[in-house]
């Protein structure tokens, strides 16, 4: 029986329908949302659009478009988030990609005409339909990100894409989550055509349709054969024979979802769409349920989100906006600073103690700007634009009327103390004056402030144009409108803001430099260099400690261990020095060997090779003849710097959950499969967690001994959330 299918989906919420001689346009547009996902009720309104499409006599095409300036960008999260069993993340993929089998298989053609980005649900949504056409933006997004978030493609992803594009393309994509622009996304074969405009867009897909009154998936016509061949050909045998290792050499086993998609491509490419269908939906259901998956969803999506949203930021406050930024120093973090500010559109002046140095500073920004134009990222006109912001200068006065003041000066009390009394000279009455240290304890360096209350820390990290988080850092006499106004100025540059109290080293300082001296008491006690550099790599770390160390500078890690001490011991308290410091103090102060920056740390850094551990260090320190397990020496490095947290989370250092999880994944590349260093102590369970630091600390030492609130945790049966 022949329905009205217009109607029919005009009656749909968050759906509209017109038709034009046959061809039905479909509007997705969710009106309680900035972007369209598949969530809550899609499966059921998209199954009705189908079965009223199908049915409808009177409709000889179908475009599925969006009302939004993206098209669909993927599934909603917070649903997933949900997952409780098997059978709940199995029916989920399975009711959508019924649907989108109905649709393909109608007879009809159906065309994707993709207003913007789509992402995960949304592309493969895309790759059901027979002609896919996206407007050709910058800000155009084409993939397929689950792996990200430790899940695969669920809605026919590793089924459609290996048979659209072939199989060692379709891993790759799907295995590194890779986002493509629209014409990389023609080159390759995942798009069909571009359009300029919405009207361009919907006149293409009108024609296409037209012109293919009965269209046909490629998959389903009679002697297909996968673009490069299925599992079986001899070349797609070499890419799975070598794929896995490959994986593996990257992930070190830390994020099943890779080896579950290449299974997933492996065994539905050897069978038919239908199957192989359902086969990547069984494959599925094991990354929903996994650990790391619920991990990476809880922190990377549920808890940056709470972040993003204003969390920490204290209520009561206008929103503001920086209009003019000042930053003292034009080094490598100065230069950044004015880099970030300048391209979210304030005026900056980039001040140093000579001229060349800021010219210096701002050439950082021509480099990027530079490098952009030649990928087609920007043009000369904006890079211009953008130059043109900021003002270099030696003169303080040039700091007349700007509303924030970033200093990032060498770590040293004195001069940041000159930097502030020389400001507070100049600029208004109401500006923020921010310090970019990273260990020096921001009370201490207010003191030289005349308006304590509106200094506060701004702790960036390097680069500053890729790294996306700031530590803001509240002192003792900052107030609530300070907080405030710091953390709507890192919300305007993009950057993601956590919000810590003050103490030495902060949080990040802290705890990241748990992890590298880790590494350091490992080679100290006799453990072999290369095993330590394994295990970092195992622990899901994105550098090994001693490699880390090199690039940090030991030089900079002995000062900051010394300014530690001498604060310690002015407050009248027992420093007790880390296994690590030793080691560093003779790397440094009798064999000149600083790091990265000198060609010589722990690694030699040759001029035309490639780096690798000093030969020398075993001499140094002679390899034990009973080496520790990995699993031993990974849980050494987790562990430390999931319990300093969780002392910082104790003593108010760190504010919340989300704030301590995020900033260790951002800040200094905790393990990302943990979701964070509370959300590892979580995982684990707070009382194994508490059991096994004991054993640790009976074997290595007291910093290993279990912060008490995680005794207390245990007792009660309590994990880490936000209130």
């Amino acid at each position: 029986m022949s329905t009205n299918s217009v109607d029919t989906i005009n009656a749909l919420k968050n759906f509209s329908a017109e038709s034009d001689h046959g061809i039905i346009t479909v509007t997705i547009d969710q009106t309680d949302r900035k972007m369209n996902v598949i969530g809550d009720g899609f499966n059921d309104a998209f199954a009705t659009l189908t079965d009223a499409f199908v049915t409808d006599q009177e409709a000889k095409g179908l475009i599925l478009t969006s009302g939004k300036s993206t098209f669909v960008v993927g599934a909603d999260i917070d649903q997933l988030a949900t997952i409780e069993n098997a059978e709940q993340a199995f029916d989920l993929v399975e009711d959508l990609k019924t649907s989108l089998r109905k649709l393909e298989t109608s007879g009809k053609p159906v065309v994707a005409a993709m207003t913007g980005t789509a992402l995960g649900g949304g592309l493969e949504l895309a790759l059901a339909c027979h002609y896919r056409i996206a407007i050709d933006s910058p800000k155009t997004k084409l993939g397929l990100p689950e792996v990200k978030l430790g899940l695969l493609p669920g809605g026919g992803g590793t089924q459609r894409l290996p048979r659209l594009i072939g199989i060692q393309k379709a891993l790759e994509l799907m295995t590194q989550g890779k986002e493509l622009r629209p014409q990389q996304a023609v080159e390759i074969g995942l798009i069909d055509d571009i359009a300029h405009d919405n009207d361009e867009l919907i006149n293409k897909a009108k024609a296409w349709i037209n012109d293919n009154p009965k269209a046909q998936q490629p998959w389903d016509k009679k002697g297909f054969k996968i673009p490069g061949g299925d599992s079986k050909h001899p070349k797609v045998v070499q890419v799975f024979s070598i794929a896995p290792a490959m994986a593996n050499q990257k992930s070190h086993g830390n994020y099943p979802a890779i080896t579950h998609i290449l299974s997933s491509v492996f065994e539905g490419c050897l069978t038919d769409i239908d199957n192989g269908l359902k086969i990547e939906s069984r494959f599925f259901v094991a990354c929903a349920l996994s650990d790391v998956s619920k991990n990476m969803i809880n922190t990377l999506w549920t808890q940056l989100n709470s972040i993003k949203k204003g969390q920490s930021r204290p209520e009561g406050f206008e929103r503001s906006k920086v209009s003019k930024v000042g930053i003292l120093g034009a080094g490598m973090m100065g230069a950044g600073i004015a880099y970030v500010s300048a391209k979210a559109g304030m005026e900056v002046v980039l001040l140093d103690t000579a001229i060349e140095g800021a010219e210096k500073g701002k050439n950082y920004s021509t480099k990027l700007l530079d490098k952009a134009i030649s990928r087609g990222r920007s043009t000369e006109e904006k890079k211009q634009a953008l130059l043109n912001k900021i003002k270099t200068t030696v003169s303080y006065d040039d700091l007349e009327g700007c509303d924030l003041i970033i200093e990032a000066v060498f770590e040293d009390v004195d001069i940041k103390a000159e930097c502030t009394r020389k400001s507070e000279a100049v600029i208004l009455d109401n500006a923020i004056y921010a310090s970019n240290t990273s260990t020096l304890p921001i009370t201490e360096l207010a003191r030289a402030s005349k308006r304590p209350n509106q200094f506060i820390g701004l702790h960036f990290f390097s680069p500053v144009d890729k790294m996306p988080l700031v530590e803001i850092i509240v002192g003792e006499e900052t107030d609530d409108a300070t907080l405030a106004k710091g953390f709507d100025y890192v919300g305007q540059i993009g950057k993601t803001p956590i919000v810590v109290n003050d103490s030495r080293g902060f949080y990040t300082s802290r705890v990241f430099g748990t992890y590298v001296s880790e590494g350091i008491a490992m080679l100290s006690e006799g453990i072999h260099p290369r095993s330590i550099e394994v295990a970092g790599m195992k622990s899901g770390m994105p550098m090994p400690p001693l490699a880390l160390q090199d690039e940090v500078s030991l030089s900079l890690s002995l000062h900051v261990m010394q300014q530690a001490k001498k604060a310690m011991e002015a407050e009248g308290k027992t420093y007790t020095p880390h296994p690590a410091t030793a080691v560093v103090e003779k790397m440094v102060k009798e064999l000149g060997r600083e790091g990265k920056k000198v060609s010589k740390g722990f690694y030699d850094y040759p001029e035309n090779g490639e780096k690798h551990l000093w030969p020398e260090l075993t001499d140094l320190y002679p390899t034990t003849d009973e080496q520790p397990s990995q699993q031993d020496l990974v849980d050494r490095l987790l562990y430390v710097q999931a319990n300093e947290t969780a002392k910082c989370y104790e003593e108010n250092v760190v504010r919340t959950v989300a704030d301590a999880n995020i900033g260790s994944i951002f800040g200094w590349g905790f393990a990302p499969n943990q979701g964070g260093t509370l959300q590892f102590i979580n995982s684990v369970g707070v009382d194994k967690f508490v059991e096994r630091s004991r054993e640790l600390a009976k074997k290595h030492g007291e910093r290993f001994a279990p912060a008490q609130i995680l005794v207390d945790m245990a007792e009660k049966g309590e994990e880490f959330v936000d209130g």
